[in-house]
Formats: structure tokens, C-alpha cells, sequence
């Protein structure tokens, strides 16, 4: 931890620590629909990653028991979530305040580096704000959002680095270790943002090279690697000890690599993918740019401002470049992939922020004769107005940071959902009738009848994974044929099958984003049970 961390919690800055805590709490209250603002988070993505960190927490390995194809530590941490709620997700909300408070804590870390603390102070909620109120932040709890501080305490620390000490020393060996260890919890939570830690470790390397030290950059690769071998060695053990190693890989290397993404040679020339890019940058600029009207500006007067070194400059396009390559180079494209590129609206704060102190020095000169009057009547009362005119900006700009949450995220209209209403809980009361049920989730991911039920997840293929591969299907038809779940949730399509051992227990119709489908629940036939 660097001295400038450390100074952060010195003097006096227990009630700025608390004020960027109780600013995490209440963005994310406002944004997630894990909030118990709202009826439910409902979304797919959330609550598979819910049903993996449940089975993980009751014996079952992930991959080779029940499959989903993010990292390790998604699924841990999303299994500490369980543990605090079973059937809901405060636990889900609980982890995306504390995520919230380390994006704070090292969105403020990065405004100090060009602005005074109390504009960093000012401007830390809403730059978190922005990003979590965009289209890209989608419904909260993503593995995007799980990656966000890592990211963002990488860009703290390799910025710090150029800014304060390049060239005159080398970055040095803890700080290249722990940038090490970042990469290491992204690459097993969702590897698709390890371009900006590729980005990363490269222009460290450039600048051990600029100051001809070519065994310095060696050392500090190696040192790199090191560092993020460290959050791979629990997963080994796991594994290991469980006989897994290759489920772990097949599960999350070869099945993101080769059938998720497009890599595999077959997909489109290199111009055509760079035009594809290029036009996806495009829609991911216009879908985002609550993000992008700072992100912009901040990274131009990162590249082009005065009195910034070369490879300071390269650094910002560097890491621009290769997260968005890193992130969208396979092919797929869903709203939340975008969320990673919101932590470069922190330069765009940054420059607003020293043009705020520019303003706020204009506006002081023109005052400065009646404030030298005044200097003889100061008191601490002047002193206390002081204090009072600071928490009064902070409290504004925090309700600033809520209304652009409101304004703007597209979950606050789901608040108006009653619980009563949504199939979950409709279905939920037929399933709770069956003592210690089980349940199959054929025709798209976790609907969320696991989580609100508290079933685990009996079958491996417990959801139907949109992959390019024969088991899904094949085995839940088997699933199905054998009556191997009590309850079976279906969505809009079911195989013709299940008619042999399951009724229909209830249907409900469903609505999303303009778009409606039908939820079928089928119950095991009486005389199959």
C-alpha cells in the first residue's frame, strides 16, 4: 500500500471514509435490484451465479456438478451471499455495497492524484454514479461489477506510478506484485478484462525499458505473473483435492475460448472484425453515454494535455484499447459487457474537477481584499462555517449522484413491481407444497425459482446454457424423460416429452424490455413420485 493510501486514513478522515461508505450504500440501494428497494432481482445471469454459490457452499463443484461457465470467485462470493439470506438477495446487496465502497475508495484515491481532497471527496459518488447508473450496469450483479475495483485500484496504481515517480524510479516490486494479484482475481472471476492488465504490465515493462533496464522489465514480468498465480492456488487445491483440474478448465478456459466466443478461426476476416468493432463502439458510446460524456473529454486530456510524459500517454490509449479489445474481440455482445469501460470516466472527473478549482481560484482572487479584512475577525465560528459549507457540498453532490440514478438507470420504474405479480412467488407457492423439492430450469438461464424456493441444484445442465453444444439439451431431455425433478420451470418452449411424467401446474406470462414470454411450471406426476 502506497504512502498516499495510507495518508487517506490519517487526520481526520474517519468522516470522509464514512462518508464514501454511506454513499455506497445509497447508490447501489437506489441502482441494484438486489436492493430491498425492489420487489426482486430477477435477472438470469444474477441468480445462476446465486445457484452455483449455493450448490459450491453445499458440496457440489461447480463445472463438473452444476454448470456455469463464469470463475471461482464469482461463485464464492456469490456463496458468502447466500449464507446471509437464502430465498432473497440481501446477501447480493450486502456484497455490491462493499464492491461499491472499494470503487469509491479507489475512484477517490485517483481524483487525488490531480485534485485536492475535498474535490475528490465531492466527486467520487458521482463518477461511481455514472457508471452504475448507465444501460451497461444493467440489472446489478454482474461478473462485470464483481471485476469493477480490481480495475479500478489497477488504475490507481499504475497511474500513481507514471504520474508521481516516472522516469526518476522504477515502479517498484510490491506495487507490480499486487497489480499481479488484480489480474489474478479477474482472470477467476470473468477473464474477458485482463486486456487492461495485459495493457497494464506492458507499459510497466516500457518503462524499465526506457530507462534501458531490459532485466528490470524481465523481473517485473516475472514478478507479475507471480502475483497473479496467487489467486489461482485455493482453486487448485479445490480442484485438485476433488479430482477436477480438468472440469475447472474445460468448464471455464475451453468452453469461453472456443465454443462461447468466435475465436476459434471460423469466424469473420480481421477487417471485417474491425469494422464490427469499430460499429460496436459506436452503439456502446450512444447505449452508455451517461459514461461516455466523461470518458471522452478524460481521456483526450490524458493523451494530448500539457505536460504529461510520452508513455503516460500511451498508457491511457493502451489501456483503452485493449480492455475493449479483450472484452468484445470473440464476437458476443450483451448490454453489461460495456461496464469495464466505465472506470475511464475517472480521468474525465479528474479534468472537470481541476477545472472546478480553477474556477473556484478565479472566483477567490476577485474576493481576496474582502477576505484580508475579514482576516482579523477569523474565530471558530469562521472555522466551523468552513466545515459546514464542506459536508453541505458533499451532502449535494451525493443527492446530485441519487438523481442521476434516478433519471437514468432503467431499473428505478421496477421499483412500482409488487412481489404478488411476478410468477416467482406464484410458482414459489405450488413448489413449497412439495417437502424438500427439486427443480430443472429448461429453456433459459435460472429463472430465479431456485433462489426464491431454496432449492439446490440436483442436475448438472440445471439451466439451459445457451451453448454451442450438444449435452445441454440432450441431457435435460433425459432429465426430463427419467423424472428426475419434482418441479420442472419452462419458458416459452418445452420438449414434447415431458408430457410422460410431468402435468402442468400453473403458467404465468412474463414481461421484458418490450418483449413477452410464458413461464410454464410442471409438477411430477403423482403415481411417478
Amino acid at each position: 500500500m502506497t504512502e498516499k493510501i495510507k495518508e487517506s486514513f490519517k487526520d481526520g478522515n474517519i468522516p470522509a471514509a464514512a462518508y464514501l461508505l454511506v454513499s455506497a450504500f445509497l447508490l447501489i440501494m437506489l441502482a441494484s435490484r438486489s436492493s430491498f428497494l425492489y420487489p426482486c432481482n430477477n435477472w438470469n445471469d444474477a441468480n445462476s451465479y446465486f445457484s452455483v454459490g449455493k450448490a459450491l457452499f453445499n458440496g457440489k463443484m461447480p463445472y463438473r456438478d452444476v454448470f456455469d461457465q463464469k470463475g471461482m470467485y464469482l461463485y464464492f462470493f456469490y456463496g458468502l451471499a447466500y449464507l446471509v439470506s437464502h430465498t432473497t438477495f440481501a446477501g447480493v446487496f450486502v456484497l455490491e455495497v462493499v464492491l461499491a465502497a472499494f470503487d469509491l475508495f479507489g475512484i477517490c484515491a485517483i481524483l487525488r492524484l490531480y485534485v485536492g481532497k475535498g474535490t475528490a471527496l465531492l466527486l467520487s459518488p458521482p463518477a461511481l454514479a455514472v457508471i452504475i447508473s448507465s444501460y451497461s450496469f444493467y440489472w446489478g450483479g454482474s461478473a462485470e461489477e464483481v471485476n469493477l475495483p480490481f480495475l479500478i485500484w489497477g488504475l490507481y496504481f499504475v497511474l500513481d506510478y507514471f504520474k508521481s515517480r516516472y522516469p526518476a524510479e522504477q515502479m517498484s516490486w510490491k506495487t507490480i506484485f499486487a497489480g499481479g494479484i488484480l489480474a489474478g482475481m479477474i482472470a477467476n472471476i470473468k477473464f474477458t478484462s485482463l486486456g487492461f492488465f495485459f495493457a497494464w504490465m506492458m507499459c510497466v515493462a516500457f518503462s524499465f525499458l526506457a530507462r534501458k533496464d531490459f532485466w528490470g522489465a524481465v523481473k517485473g514480468c516475472g514478478i507479475f505473473l507471480v502475483g497473479m498465480a496467487v489467486p489461482f492456488i485455493p482453486w487448485l487445491v479445490y480442484f485438485g483435492l476433488n479430482h477436477g483440474l480438468y472440469e475447472w478448465y474445460w468448464g471455464y478456459v475451453y468452453i469461453n475460448v472456443f465454443v462461447y466466443s468466435n475465436l476459434n478461426g471460423e469466424g469473420p476476416s480481421l477487417f471485417e472484425r474491425i469494422y464490427v468493432l469499430a460499429k460496436l463502439l459506436y452503439w456502446v458510446v450512444r447505449k452508455n453515454l451517461v459514461y461516455f460524456v466523461f470518458v471522452i473529454p478524460g481521456v483526450i486530456w490524458f493523451i494530448s494535455g500539457k505536460g504529461k510524459k510520452w508513455l503516460e500517454r500511451f498508457l491511457m490509449a493502451a489501456l483503452c484499447f485493449f480492455l475493449f479489445l479483450g472484452i468484445y474481440v470473440g464476437g458476443s455482445e450483451l448490454p453489461y459487457y460495456a461496464l469495464p469501460l466505465g472506470i475511464f470516466a475517472i480521468p474525465g472527473f479528474a479534468l472537470l474537477g481541476q477545472v472546478l478549482e480553477w474556477g473556484r481560484e478565479k472566483i477567490t482572487a476577485l474576493y481576496a481584499a474582502r477576505r484580508d479584512r475579514a482576516d482579523k475577525h477569523k474565530s471558530v465560528y469562521g472555522g466551523r462555517k468552513s466545515v459546514m459549507a464542506g459536508w453541505l457540498g458533499a451532502l449535494s453532490s451525493l443527492a446530485a449522484s441519487l438523481g442521476i440514478i434516478w433519471l437514468v438507470s432503467i431499473n428505478i420504474p421496477y421499483m412500482r413491481e409488487k412481489k404478488e405479480d411476478i410468477f416467482l412467488y406464484k410458482f414459489k407457492e405450488i413448489v413449497e407444497q412439495t417437502e424438500n423439492p427439486t427443480l430443472l430450469n429448461i429453456g433459459c438461464l435460472d429463472a430465479g425459482l431456485y433462489t426464491v424456493c431454496d432449492i439446490v441444484p440436483s442436475c448438472r445442465w440445471f439451466q439451459t446454457q445457451t451453448l454451442a453444444i450438444d449435452d445441454v439439451l440432450m441431457e435435460q431431455e433425459r432429465y426430463t424423460r427419467e423424472g428426475q425433478t419434482d418441479y420442472i420451470i419452462a419458458r416459452d418452449s418445452y420438449p414434447d416429452v415431458i408430457w410422460e411424467k410431468y402435468e402442468l401446474a400453473a403458467q404465468e406470462p412474463w414481461y421484458h424490455e418490450g418483449m413477452e414470454f410464458t413461464y410454464y411450471l410442471f409438477r411430477r406426476k403423482a403415481w411417478e413420485q
